[in-house]
Order: structure tokens, then sequence, then C-alpha cells
């Protein structure tokens, strides 16, 4: 039995860590800059309550955060930590360096967080580059785009999850009232748990051609290419995720294994999950970021259903340092417990995302999600995020999306059509009718009401059929149709410190 710290949780309700935790009989003391994030929805809280310690701390500052974190270590020894929150990994490298636990180095991790510190570290060591430019006002935009020519991407340099995105492809898009290089900065977004962005903007050529995503695990400094996501989006100007396939690893990615290695290598990655996001092209693999944890928005939950086996049972593993499991590796009797949701007969499979959205029709608040009553081969889970009561609408970035479904098959073709199928059968409906004349609701309280520049630049072009709203994480709450874990049993209080 192993002590885990855990530091917060991915769009405040993704508790697959928990639960797998839970499965494999870790004990966990979970760690946060408020709790209350956790409290205000009982399904989330059920599983946190669970921890062995429940360590609040309002500030994540070295000289506050960890002598508390040491001295709970001097009285219950960790033996792993795990953060899978792109804000809290600079404090939870430290963290690990403090306390001699295997976690990717600091320094890896403050050039990872800056996406033109990652540009620049690569360029340094001879990596080809897409042209790119750093801008901290509106002047800066404006010289860094004219210099570069259309068309371009902005986006922030420490942001994550595909908030606050810009993209700039034709002259009209330079033109008032539509361009944002004129009012853009300061932008100031809260992502959440007391943390603002620092407004560092990086402007790159934008280059077309599929999508990929990487997921790797790394000890030591040896790589192991999981799989391959092919991520498919809905139509410009919306940047929200439709779905995707995962494609686990056979040993078909060589080429691309050397590339995205050799980009892990000039960032010095030495320990950890990373999610590298690439375009391919006819030149070969552009970067787009490289991430530095395992993929968000619970799709490890799709790469476990693929693979056979729990990726975050051997993210734990990994963590503990213990040796990366072979990816064709028979599970033993003592595996059954924690893999079996994701074992397949054979193994591996294709599996699917697809995501439940509204439509033009259903803008406003959200009443209900009608689903398929009938079960469909191939769907291994489905989960509804938002609640009663949240704002809807058509999508234009990830935070719009309202819940997915995951379906697996022996070839992709089979996997895709039961996805599709699901998605096809299900209806948002908004409580009608929708009251636009105030202000537009918040979905976080983690949150603020700022309104993200993607949704101004959709608002201002397709007009009040799309709606602004506030940025919230991709996920706000987990009222679950098929879970892999098993339901929460109650526990007695835990101490808070």
């Amino acid at each position: 039995m192993s002590h885990l710290l855990i530091i917060d949780l991915p769009g405040g309700n993704d508790v697959d860590l928990l639960t797998c935790a839970i499965q494999r009989g870790d004990r966990f003391t979970f760690l946060t800059s408020d709790l209350s994030v956790y409290r205000c929805d009982p399904r989330v809280w059920s599983w946190v309550e669970r921890a062995d310690h429940l360590v609040e701390s309002t500030s994540f500052e070295a000289h506050t955060l960890d002598p508390l974190v040491m001295r709970l270590n001097d009285e219950d020894p960790f033996d792993a930590l795990l953060c899978l929150i792109d804000i809290r990994l600079i404090e939870a490298s430290r963290l690990a360096a403090a306390l001699g636990l295997p976690f990717l180095n600091p320094q890896a991790v403050a050039t990872l967080r800056d996406k033109f510190s990652v540009r620049k570290r690569l360029q340094e060591k001879g990596i080809k580059q897409a042209p790119f430019a750093m801008a901290k006002n509106n002047l800066e935009l404006q010289d860094a785009v004219n210099a570069m020519g259309l068309p371009v991407i902005i986006k922030p340099s420490d942001g994550y999850g595909s908030q606050n995105i810009f993209l700039l492809q034709n002259e009209w898009d330079l033109e008032d009232p539509i361009t944002p290089l004129n009012d853009m900065l300061p932008l100031m977004s809260d992502y959440g748990l007391g943390v603002v962005s620092n407004d560092r903007m990086l402007v790159e050529r934008y280059i077309r051609g599929p999508v990929l995503g990487c997921d790797v695990f790394t000890l030591n400094g040896v790589h192991q290419l999981l799989g391959v996501h092919e991520k498919q989006y809905f139509d410009e100007p919306s940047f929200a995720i439709r779905g995707g396939c995962f494609n686990p690893n056979l040993g078909q990615y060589k080429e691309l294994e050397r590339t995205v290695f050799a980009w892990l290598d000039a960032v010095d990655f030495n320990v950890g999950a990373s999610h590298i996001e690439i375009v391919c092209t006819d030149e070969g693999y552009h970067l787009i970021e490289i991430n530095a944890r395992l993929v968000g928005a619970k799709l490890s939950r799709l790469m476990s259903y693929s693979l056979g086996f729990s990726v975050m049972s051997a993210l734990i593993d990994l963590h503990l340092g213990q040796r990366m499991r072979p990816l064709a590796h028979p599970l033993t009797a003592k595996d059954t417990r924690v893999h079996a949701p994701f074992i397949n007969h054979p193994t591996p499979q294709f599996s699917v995302s697809r995501w439940i959205t509204a439509d033009a029709k259903s803008v406003g608040l959200l009443n209900r999600v009608i689903q398929p009553k009938l079960p469909i081969p191939g769907v291994k889970s489905v989960e509804i995020l938002k609640k009663r009561g949240d704002w809807i609408r058509p999508p234009m970035e990830n935070a719009d999306r309202i819940g997915f479904v995951m379906s697996t098959a022996i070839n992709k073709l089979d996997a895709e059509q039961s996805a599709e199928q699901y998605v096809s059968l299900c209806t948002c409906v908004a409580m009608s009718p929708p009251d636009l004349s105030g202000p537009m609701p918040r979905h976080d309280v983690t949150h603020s009401t700022t309104s993200s520049p993607m949704a101004q630049i959709a608002t201002s072009t397709f007009g009040n059929t799309l709606l602004t709203q506030s940025k919230w994480p991709e996920s706000t709450s987990i009222p679950s149709i098929s879970i892999s874990a098993t339901a929460a049993q109650s526990k007695k209080k835990k101490d808070t410190v």
C-alpha cells in the first residue's frame, strides 16, 4: 500500500485518479488551495473526502506550502506525488524535488509552462520551428502580426485547455470591429484556484493539417509512446474538439517516435507523462505544444479501453519509480481488480470519443439531456458533465461541450459508428424561453465572468445565436451513466489542515 500526494483534480471534477488509487489499495493525501471547489459537488466530494489527509493551503508559495507538506511527510511519508493540472505543475515539481520523489525536474516544468520558452529551446537545439514571436502588449501584438504575415495563431504562452485562442487568416480579420489586436491585452484570464494568466502571448504561424495527440510515459529519460489520438475539430471558427480516435502503439510509429522523443530530450523531459500535440503536413511533423501531464478531458480512460489496462494505474506506478509496463503484457490475477473494466478480447482495440453539444436551437440554460434508452454495441462509457442550469450554446470552445461517449471495437469504423450513433440520438433541451437580456451566467465559482476572446470574435461575427460565456474548466460535474470505478463508501471525517 503506497501513500500518494495528489494535487487538485483536472477540471475540478475528474476523479479517475482517486478511484484508481482506491481500487489499487493505495492511500492518498489531497492537497488544494480551496476545498470548497470540491465540496460543492457531492459526486466529487464523495471521493475526495476518502483521503487520509485533506490539506488546504490558500497560498502555494514555497515559504508557506513547503513547510506544511514537509511536516506531514515527516508524520506520514509520501511514496509518490501526482498532479494532472497545468496550473499546479510548477509547485508540484518543487515539492517533489524537496521530498525526493520521482517527478519532472523543475527546470523542464518551468520551460514547458511557457509555450514561447519551448519554441526558443527547440530552436536553440537546432530543431526547425515555424515562425514565432512573443507579445506582451497590444502594440507588440500588432508588430508581430505585421512582421509575420497571415495566417497566424495567437495564444496565451501559459494557457491550457484551448482557451483564449485567436486565429487570424484573412485581411478582414485585421479590420474593426473584428480584429482583436487593438484591445486584446490585458487579458488577465482567471485560470481558477487563484491563478491568473501572465499575459505573455505567443504569436506563431498557423499551419493546417491533421492534428495528432501523442501520449508518452518517461522514466529516467527513457520514453515510451503509448499511442496516438487522431483529433477531430468542429468547423471553424470553433476551436472545440469534436472527438477523436485513440490508436494503440503496435510499433507502427517509428518515425513519429523519433521526432517526438527528440522534442522531449530537447526540453530535458526526464520523468512523468506528457501529451504532445502535433500537426501533420507534407513537410513532416510540426509541434503545437508539449503538455507536461497526461491527456485531459478523461481521455486516459479512452486509452485504457484501447490498451486493455488502466493507464491511471500505470501512471501511479511510474511516479512510484517502478519499471514501465510493456504495452503488450499479460495481466496477472493481482491486476484484475484495477484493470478488469478495461480488459478487451482481443486487445488492443481502437477507442473513439465523441462530444455531446447543443445546436443553434438549444441556446440558454440547460434543462436536460435526452439520451438513448437502448444500449448501443461498443459503447463503454457516457458522462454528462454539465448540470441543469448551466449555460449551453453551439460549441465554440471546449468549455461548451456538454458530455461525452466512448466506444471501442476491433476496427476503427465500428467504434466510430457506435459513438456517432449515440451522439445522434442525444438531444440537449434548454429552458424555454432563454433570458438573453441580462449578463451571461457564471459556470464555475473559481472562474471570472470575463468571456473568452474567441467567444467574443464568434459573437461579433455570427451574432447572438452563439453568445459569449464565462471560461470554466472542461467539466464541472460527473453525473455518470457508465463509470469504471466502484461507488464511493462512507468514511470517517478527515482532519483538514
